[in-house]
């Protein structure tokens, strides 16, 4: 194979289509768009716009709010980790925290932390390191003789 011989399959591409070549072209004079009017001219911004009456999304009224300060955890159950550490993803005896599911691929990115639910049954011994976990979490992985880890990360608030 050489690179001049090298195309894409047939129907890949479509030819593009010539406007405003003439009327015998089906698509001269008005190139597809129509008669004259606002939409027929080109920089036609008109979303949400309906003439002059007050449009919906001003009508509607305001309602709650977005807190730019919450945090997003990666929200993982203990079912998933025993998952991973079966099917040979997660080492049991290393430490398990955020970075490891990262590479396990049980987490797809780091975000603000990693937060542990107790969904499942652990019956080996782990540790993991989280920034928030669940009380039954932490019973069960203290149960099976492992330890979870919440480490604490209070913002300073200054009186």
């Amino acid at each position: 194979m050489k690179l001049n011989e090298i195309a894409d399959k047939d129907g890949a591409t479509h030819s593009r289509k010539r406007l405003g070549r003439g009327i015998g072209s089906g698509s001269g004079k008005t190139g597809g768009r129509g008669v004259k009017g606002q939409k027929a001219r080109s920089g036609v911004a008109i979303n949400g716009f309906e003439g002059g009456q007050m449009p919906l999304y001003r009508r509607l009224p305001k309602r709650g709010f977005v807190n730019i300060f919450a945090k997003d955890y990666n929200i993982v159950s203990l079912a998933r980790i025993v998952e991973g550490i079966e099917a040979g993803k997660l080492d049991a005896s290393a430490l398990i925290d955020v970075t490891a599911l990262k590479a396990a691929g049980i987490v797809r990115r780091k975000r603000d932390g990693l937060r542990v639910l107790g969904d499942g049954d652990v019956s080996t011994k782990l540790t993991i390191a989280a920034d928030g976990a669940s009380k039954s979490a932490i019973e069960k992985v203290e149960k099976a003789g492992g330890s979870l880890t919440v480490s604490e990360k209070k913002a300073e608030v200054e009186a």
